[in-house]
């Protein structure tokens, strides 16, 4: 009886650094204000097959530079890639991956619960609790605001789902780094 033949990995396996193992990554960059640069990073992120969780964008205190908040899912290799292809897009200015880093990290959402006059003030209560704020008031439904950690918003969510949520709007995740660093365009601190 011969022996067994090694074990070889498929031809179409690589080797890849890191541990491969995917996570929750926020991405800020910083571009110029131009048409087509959202479109343009959208589609590099969706060419690399990275599902965007979430991605605000919004102007700085630059006239000319806006700022995109991405949350994604995936591995440190493939995302130290992602980084180096964003560099080559020319309105891109910087990019930073905050995962690592202390941040502090909000999300708004505007959420429209039924309301009748038996569940009116529990859902009021709710929103207190929440340290959210009605923002309009009908005979059937409630428009609440509220700020928080994603978790946080998730959780209010499921707790106003109770009473039906008629309409809901979330910004996604905004995130910066505690302290006197910075994102800005001079690389460090200000």
């Amino acid at each position: 009886m011969s022996a067994p033949a090694p074990l070889r990995a498929p031809a179409d396996e690589r080797y890849v650094p890191g541990s491969g193992e995917a996570y929750r990554h926020v991405l800020v960059v910083l571009v110029r204000d131009r048409p087509g640069v959202l479109n343009r990073v959208a589609s590099l992120l969706r060419s690399r097959n990275f599902n965007i969780e979430s991605l605000a964008v919004g102007r700085t205190e630059h006239a000319a530079i806006s700022r995109m908040t991405i949350s994604l899912r995936g591995d440190d290799f493939t995302l130290e890639q992602v980084s180096k292809q964003l560099y080559r897009l020319i309105d891109v200015l910087k990019v930073q991956d905050l995962t690592g880093e202390g941040r502090i990290e909000q999300e708004l959402a505007l959420v429209k619960v039924r309301a009748t006059n038996s569940t009116r003030a529990e859902v009021l209560k709710v929103v207190e609790l929440y340290k959210g704020r009605v923002v309009d008031v009908a005979t059937d439904s409630i428009i609440l605001e509220a700020a928080g950690t994603t978790d946080e918003i998730d959780a209010l969510v499921a707790l106003v789902g109770g009473f039906g949520i008629r309409e809901m709007v979330r910004t996604g995740a905004i995130a910066m780094v505690r302290g006197a660093s910075t994102t800005g365009t001079d690389g460090g601190r200000r």
